[in-house]
């Protein structure tokens, strides 16, 4: 028997990673998407924009804080130790910022979250959170940990082997797809034990689709075009099956992060630091950031994110802070500029920023000193040492854009004419009747 929310104010978020505002229009048109189709017919469906930069951790904290990253302290995927060259993955540990669910708990709203980015290890909520594929077990995923029982005999799975999807293509499709099905199968199960204010299930299948085998769907790839647009249609069928289960005036909303596009070049940024001399390892090749020459003028970090080597920053720091500072800041972001692709002739980089361009914020000296942002297809990588300044394999095809992100709400105007992605946090809010706490940057998107 099929389970109806009854409550008058509710809110379920289904937020599928990385799917363009585009693919999903030329999706409909094709018939692929029938059940999101009828959902268009009964909503507003937009053109999202995400964060600088453009990637599933800084985006995705985005959404759940209302925040920009030098407030909720979400720069990357890595960050560095303060005062050292050591590395570390960032967590929900590093979360600075209440998030969504945690302001609706502590509004004594009832919250069921399962597999958003940066939420492992998870935080207390007045409800159910299952963490993100940073989980290294189901245990460690479950809050309260007393459902990872539940999880278990549900077979749930926490992600596909995204490495293993870059040597075996085939298996992948049928690994996002058995992922999919165990995911709603625990959504539908904890959905149905009680009533909820606030639902949110993220896909994270279609990020590991589109890096994997964006460029096969757009060449019509025999062999993987039909498996890439069936995954669609079992999404399509998913979000047929959350419509059934909801009242009418339950606000469904469905969104993605960031958009993908076909993959020109791996544009390694290191590499170009070195080939300008502002770069230098003590050890060759170098293992780990320690290795860095203290002579260096920068370094980067995924992706395309520049640290100048500050004075009193740095371990070994030899930029003086001021003048010089500024200086090196403006040389290399006119090189970025220029910069160019070997083979084509193409500019790479779309715009360079520095940090106080693009972010403001309590911790706005952690952010890197100047941001890239690529043109389409250039997708900027901070490995320490590559002999080449780019490269284009078969394996990884797609790559994340800064527009072209989607987002969609039923029964209600979308109110901004550019919404972002931090201004759903607050929509949420609004739409459940929740005082917006101070200090967001996002506006609601609704009346």
């Amino acid at each position: 028997m099929k389970r109806t929310f009854r409550s008058r104010r509710q809110v379920v978020v289904i937020s599928i990673d990385g799917t363009p505002y585009s693919l999903l229009q030329r999706l409909m048109a094709a018939g692929h998407m029938p059940h999101f189709s009828q959902l268009v017919r009964e909503g507003d469906f937009h053109e999202l924009r995400s964060v600088y930069p453009a990637i599933s951790s800084v985006a995705w904290s985005s959404f759940m804080t209302g925040q920009n990253p030098a407030k909720h302290g979400i720069f990357g995927f890595v960050d560095r130790q303060p005062g050292t060259l050591k590395t570390f993955v960032l967590t929900a540990r590093h979360m600075q910022s209440r998030t969504l669910w945690e302001v609706l708990s502590a509004a004594g709203k009832r919250v069921l979250v399962m597999n958003v980015p940066v939420t492992y290890p998870p935080r207390p909520v007045n409800g159910i959170l299952v963490g993100d594929f940073l989980s290294p077990d189901l245990q460690k995923a479950a809050y309260p940990p007393s459902i990872a029982p539940e999880l278990e005999h549900l077979g749930y799975i926490i992600d596909v082997d995204a490495w293993e999807g870059r040597q075996n293509k085939a298996k992948l499709l049928m690994d996002v797809t058995n992922a999919l099905v165990a995911r709603e199968r625990a959504l539908f199960h904890f959905m149905a034990q009680e009533t909820w204010d606030y639902v949110h299930c993220h896909v994270m299948e279609t990020d590991r689709l589109h890096h994997f085998l964006w460029e096969e769907m757009e060449l019509g790839d025999p062999r993987y075009a039909p498996g890439f647009f069936a995954f669609y249609q079992q999404v399509d069928a998913f979000l047929g099956r959350v419509r059934e289960r909801l009242a009418p005036q339950t606000t469904l909303i469905v969104l993605s992060d960031h958009g993908f596009c076909r993959l020109r070049q791996e544009v390694y940024v290191n590499t170009w630091l070195r080939q300008h001399g502002w770069l230098r390892f003590a050890k060759e090749p170098p293992k780990v950031l320690e290795d860095m020459d203290p002579a260096s003028v920068a370094y980067a970090l995924d992706p395309g994110r520049i640290y100048l080597n500050l004075r009193g920053r740095e371990p070994h720091g030899t930029v003086s802070p001021g003048d010089e500072y500024e200086r090196r800041r403006d040389e290399i972001i006119a090189a970025a500029l220029a910069l160019t692709d070997p083979d084509s002739g193409a500019p790479i980089i779309a715009r360079a920023m520095r940090r106080e361009e693009v972010y403001h914020g309590p911790l706005l000296e952690r952010a890197a000193d100047i941001i890239l942002h690529p043109h389409n297809g250039y997708d900027l990588k901070g490995a320490l040492y590559k002999e080449t300044l780019t490269f284009k394999g078969s394996e990884l095809v797609g790559m994340h854009t800064y527009e072209d992100a989607s987002l969609y709400i039923r029964g209600r105007k979308i109110t901004a004419e550019h919404p972002w992605v931090a201004d759903l946090m607050p929509t949420v809010l609004r739409l459940l009747d929740v005082p917006l706490p101070p200090d967001l940057d996002g506006t609601p998107l609704v009346r």
